[in-house]
């Protein structure tokens, strides 16, 4: 099993540079201050999310960061995945899929009702992945966003 470590303010040197990567990949133009500053509250306690870092805590693999809210529909607290990055040397090996499969137990404990997560439509590999790991497709449903 690939080890998950709740990030730490300590551990912003080795996550920052694993986001920048991602973020690169996804095309996010995002300057290194404004990363720093957007990951500090969670790796400082925030209730609003928590980064993991995945493989070795020295050496990590990859990160998933989770925002928490709360949910009427599931009658409590529900988590959003926002981030799950894994580097690309290692990506194939089920990592990413033994991440997706020990997090809803842990955070279940903690009283996570349900965990969400976004898939673009026209990558099917990801969503047959997500399907077998009980994700359920909200076809009648279209994400949309505000930027502020």
């Amino acid at each position: 099993m690939t080890a998950l470590t709740l990030a730490r303010p300590d551990d912003l040197d080795r996550l920052a540079p694993l986001v920048a990567a991602f973020h690169e990949e996804a095309g996010i133009a995002q300057d290194d201050a404004t990363r720093r500053a957007a990951l500090t509250p969670i790796l400082e306690g925030s209730p609003h999310g928590v980064a993991y870092l995945i493989g070795p805590a020295r050496a990590p693999i990859g990160y998933v960061i989770l925002s928490f809210g709360w949910s009427v529909r599931s009658a409590g607290l529900d988590g959003v995945v926002d981030e799950l990055y894994i580097r690309r040397a290692v990506r194939g090996r089920g990592i990413g899929s033994e991440v997706m499969v020990a997090l809803p137990k842990a955070l279940s404990g903690a009283g996570l009702r349900s965990l969400h997560l976004q898939v673009r439509r026209d990558d099917a590999k990801a969503r047959k992945l997500y399907e077998k790991l009980r994700f359920i497709p909200r076809e009648d449903h279209v994400m949309m966003t505000r930027e502020m």
